[in-house]
Order: structure tokens, then C-alpha cells, then sequence
């Protein structure tokens, strides 16, 4: 297999410093591979978006590394970072008349070439990642006039013009409609699969998920199991992780079972 592109080694994760630090998972290690999509799945409180937080740069770890590329997170300067990895978050950004192209073109920032003028490569990134996503009709119109869903496809289109070898996403299909997921998770796989990108998606619409993922992280309380699907169904970390009345995940059909 491939080497790593992420490492997780004995990472905490939380916030503050010092005595005033707040833990939210601790010890925590996995590794992210070239050309594969891996859902983080969890409960809510969970640390899902605290993990991606940290793995982004954008808050530090409590403890252990975070290794991209073998370099310590805490250690590449923001413009390489922003280089290796493009984020999704689910925060409502703050982009105030900017239209949708603008802010995909926001993504061609860490190669500084706007700030001399849009050359032909960022043309072609741009548009590659509206079409990609399925944005260009309303290319022209302010970001803050779209739905949450067509937001959403944005904020990815934005990260595809970034052109990193990893993209993170904090509930990417949580305000898309039915087939808009399903279209989003296909993207997500060909991105993978076909271009070679390396994806980490955390996600509640995890049933719909299941079939895309090439591995699975299951965060809970201070624990992260990972692995296939298949693996992790085999060794009953699926059928405890998913433990809950009236739903049970069956390690033979490799689904849930509703109970009535």
C-alpha cells in the first residue's frame, strides 16, 4: 500500500491550554492513504468536529502529532498547508456580496497568483470545480442568496479549485436533498478513485454513505476504531458502535436492521 498521506499519532484533541486545557479524545492514531475515502462516524459531542479541526491546522492538538506528508502539522507554514489539504466546514461563512464564482476562486489563493491576476490555470481549476459540482448556473449570484444546500456545493467547489491531495468535509450532504447527496457522495468517490484524492468525510447519513467508503473511523467517548467495512462488521466493532434501541447493524448484509 501506498504511504500515508495523514498520520494520526497519539493525538489528543480539545481546546485551551496548559491547566485550562479541555480534552475531547485522547490517543487517538490512524492512518489516511492516497485514493481512498473514509467516513468519521459519531455520535454528536462526539469530537468529530473538533478531530477535523485539528487535522486541518486549524486548532492545535493537546498531545501526540498530526503528520501530513510526514511533517508535523504544527510545523508547515499556512500556505503549504493550504496546499495539502482543503477544508469543508459547516460553519455559515461570513462572505458578504461575493458571488459564487468569487469564492470559488477564493480556493486558487495559496498559489498567490490572484494577487497578480487570474492566470489560466485558476480559470481552468475554477471552472473544473463548478462543473464538478454542478454550481455554474448561478455563478454570478451572492453567495448569502443561495439555500444551505447549494451553499454546501460551493464551499466543495471552492475546495476542488484548491487542487489538494486531501479534502476534509464536516457533514459535506447534511443540507442536500436526496439525490443532491447521492450525486455528492459519487463525486466524492471519483475524486478518490479516479483522481486520486485523498477524502475524509465525517457524516451522519451514514446508511446512504456506507456503499461509497473505502474505510470507516468510528470516533466515540476516547476511542477510534478503523478499517473496512468489512473488517470492522467481522470483529463486532460495527454492531457495538451502532448499539441502540429499535437499530442494529447486521454483519452479514452489512446493514441496519430497524426493529419495530
Amino acid at each position: 500500500m501506498n504511504e500515508p498521506l495523514l498520520r494520526l499519532a497519539h493525538l489528543d484533541t480539545g481546546y485551551g491550554r496548559g491547566r485550562r486545557a479541555v480534552a475531547v479524545s485522547r490517543d487517538l492514531s490512524a492512518t489516511l492513504h492516497p485514493g481512498t475515502l473514509t467516513l468519521l462516524l459519531g455520535p454528536n459531542g462526539a469530537g468529530k468536529s473538533t478531530l477535523l479541526r485539528t487535522l486541518s491546522g486549524l486548532q492545535p492538538p493537546l498531545g501526540g502529532e498530526v503528520l501530513w506528508q510526514g511533517h508535523d502539522v504544527r510545523h508547515i507554514t499556512p500556505r503549504q498547508l493550504a496546499r495539502t489539504v482543503g477544508v469543508v466546514l459547516t460553519a455559515r461563512p461570513d462572505t458578504g456580496s461575493l458571488t459564487v464564482a468569487d469564492v470559488v476562486r477564493l480556493g486558487r489563493m495559496p498559489y498567490g497568483s490572484l494577487l497578480g491576476g487570474t492566470t489560466e490555470a485558476d480559470h481552468e481549476a475554477v471552472s473544473e470545480a463548478l462543473r464538478l459540482t454542478h454550481t455554474q448556473a448561478f455563478a454570478q449570484r451572492p453567495l448569502h442568496s443561495l439555500s444551505d444546500g447549494e451553499r454546501q456545493r460551493v464551499l466543495l467547489a471552492k475546495a476542488l479549485a484548491q487542487q489538494t491531495p486531501a479534502i476534509l468535509l464536516d457533514e459535506a450532504t447534511a443540507f442536500l436533498d436526496f439525490p443532491s447527496k447521492i450525486a455528492t457522495l459519487r463525486l466524492l468517490r471519483h475524486l478518490a478513485h479516479t483522481a486520486g484524492r485523498t477524502l475524509l468525510l465525517s457524516t451522519h447519513d451514514v446508511e446512504l454513505a456506507l456503499p461509497f467508503a473505502d474505510h470507516l473511523w468510528l470516533l466515540g467517548g476516547s476511542t477510534l476504531r478503523h478499517g473496512t467495512l468489512q473488517q470492522l462488521a467481522a470483529d463486532g466493532s460495527m454492531a457495538r458502535f451502532f448499539s441502540a434501541e429499535g437499530v442494529r447493524f447486521n454483519a452479514h448484509t452489512l446493514r441496519f436492521d430497524y426493529l419495530p
